[in-house]
This record gives structure tokens, C-alpha cells and sequence, in this order.
């Protein structure tokens, strides 16, 4: 099932990139066409074809974000005024597709063994429908808007994909091991405080470094929490544990590199600086980590 919902997203992607290429007010329409008919062919075709083929084109896809191929094009969409009146119009009827998709991937992650992805899949495909009732929009706007939408995201889009796996080559490669040799180095063994500063505070640097928290408590916490903290200090494995994570989600606060959080909100609100949502989240992504550093030293230990 869950392979189905990777080919049906592939599709999409293989429409978008269609799109592209057939839009002539675009100056990169081929560069954006390309780069969008390749990740949607690892998409459809990933659990087949070889490792070494999915490298070749991850390297083409960074070679088209990277030399700038990629554009913004014409996608046929309504005015901001004619937005406005429709929404005047529909009022909070709008929220309804938005609701749709976290509540059916809640209930089918919990209510059947389908798993999250296949429920998230599966509530976006109905939130589709919901919204096209009600709006009473043709599925072609629905097409042209998510183009427009991809677009204005661009290789950002695939961010997430790009940072999994950089964690995985990292754990693979014993960067964890490194950065515990680094900080027995240079933090003495008695001194439990800077041990907690050191794996509340790189969770967060590299967490700003590979946009992924997950990625990044991979590796920290095989480096610094479970060494230093809870096998030498006897530290609470489940508090650490909880507050790592945590302290890593102060990181995605402050970086562009977590697209998802930080990029994708200040495309879709149009903002003229597009590093806006950072720079009002890192006050309280400190205050935050502050508070874990105090409360993980307090009751961990």
C-alpha cells in the first residue's frame, strides 16, 4: 500500500514536470521540468531501480537547484481579489480539507495497520476531493495550484529526503564516535553540568546544521547522551532522551536547512524576507533550550 501511495505521488510530480515543460512563459521551463520528472521517477520506479542510478539522479537534481535552472512560470490562477471574495464567500468551509488530513492520518495510524505514511496518503487524496466539492473547482485547478505552490518552494521541496540520508551516512560513518572522543577531550568527567550543556547544545547545532532533528539525535545522542551521560553519570535515559530530541527541535527553529517549518511558511505567505519566520523563532528556540539544560541537569541525574 504504501509503495502505491509513492507511485500516485510520483504521477503528480510527472504532471507538474509536464506542465512545466509545456510552459512557455517560464524562461527555466526546462530545467524545472527536468528536475521535477526526475524526482518523480524515483518516486514511481525507486523500489526498482538500482542504488547506484538513484545517486546519479540525486546528483542531477543538485545540479539543476544548484545552477539555478529552476523558475517560476504561469499557472493560470485566480487574483488576489478574486481570492478574497471566494473566501468571503466559503469562510471556515476552507479549514475543512485542512482538517481532513492530520485527523485521517491519526485515525488510520491508530485504527488500522496501514501505518502513518499510507494514512497521510490516503488524507490528502480525500482532502482533494472534499476541497474540489466545495469550492467547485475543477480538478485542473487543483493541478495548476499545486505546480504554483511546488514552485514557489522549489528544490527546498526535497530538503527533508536529502537530510534523512545525510544522517544515515553520518551514523554509518561514526560521526557519533567522533564527536564523543571530542568531548572527553575537552570536558572533564566529573562535570555533569557541561556534559548536559554539550548534548543539549549540539543537539541543537546539528540539528541547524542538517535541518533534522531525528538525523541529528542519531548521532549526538550516540556520541554524548548514552556515553557521558547515561552510562558513566547514571543519568534517566528517558528524560535525556525526551529532552535531546527536544533541544533538537530548538535547532529547527533557527535554520532554513528545516524547509518544511521555515521556508515552505514564508512561501506560502508571500513574505519578502524569506528568512522572516527564522528570525522571530530564536529567542524562543533559546529560551527553550535553556529551560531543558535546567530541567534535564535537575531531574536526570
Amino acid at each position: 500500500m504504501l509503495e502505491y501511495i509513492y507511485q500516485t505521488t510520483g504521477l503528480l510530480l510527472l504532471a507538474f514536470s509536464l506542465q512545466s515543460f509545456l510552459d512557455k512563459q517560464n524562461p527555466k521551463r526546462i530545467g524545472s521540468g527536468l528536475f521535477w520528472l526526475i524526482y518523480g521517477i524515483t518516486f514511481i520506479f525507486g523500489a526498482m531501480i538500482p542504488h547506484w542510478v538513484t545517486g546519479v539522479m540525486v546528483l542531477m537534481l543538485t545540479a539543476l537547484a544548484a545552477g539555478g535552472f529552476m523558475g517560476i512560470g504561469n499557472y493560470g490562477t485566480t487574483s488576489d481579489e478574486e481570492r478574497t471574495e471566494t473566501a468571503s464567500v466559503l469562510k471556515n468551509k476552507l479549514f475543512v480539507p485542512a482538517v481532513i488530513v492530520p485527523v485521517g492520518t491519526v485515525a488510520i495510524s491508530q485504527f488500522t495497520s496501514l501505518g502513518a505514511l499510507v494514512g497521510l496518503g490516503v488524507s490528502s487524496i480525500a482532502a482533494i476531493f472534499v476541497a474540489l466539492m466545495i469550492t467547485k473547482s475543477r480538478p485542473m485547478h487543483s493541478l495548476n495550484e499545486g505546480r504554483r505552490l511546488i514552485d514557489s518552494i522549489g528544490w527546498a521541496a526535497i530538503l527533508s529526503q536529502f537530510l534523512a540520508a545525510l544522517g544515515f551516512l553520518f551514523n554509518q560513518a561514526g560521526v557519533g564516535d567522533t564527536v564523543a572522543q571530542i568531548v572527553k577531550m575537552m570536558i572533564p568527567e566529573n562535570m555533569v553540568l557541561v556534559n548536559v550543556i554539550a548534548y543539549c547544545a549540539g543537539m541543537m547545532i546539528f540539528t541547524v546544521v542538517m535541518g533534522n532533528a531525528f538525523a541529528a539525535f542519531a548521532v549526538i545522542t550516540t556520541g554524548i547522551g548514552i556515553p557521558l551521560l547515561i552510562v558513566e553519570h547514571g543519568g534517566n535515559a528517558a528524560i535525556i532522551g525526551v529532552l535531546g530530541m527536544l533541544s533538537g527541535y530548538c535547532g529547527t527553529l533557527m535554520t532554513p536547512m528545516a524547509a518544511n517549518f521555515n521556508v515552505v511558511p514564508a512561501a506560502l505567505l508571500e513574505l519578502k524576507n524569506k528568512h522572516h519566520v527564522i528570525l522571530m523563532q530564536v529567542m524562543p528556540g533559546m529560551v527553550v533550550l535553556m529551560f531543558n539544560i535546567f530541567v534535564m541537569y535537575t531531574f536526570a541525574f
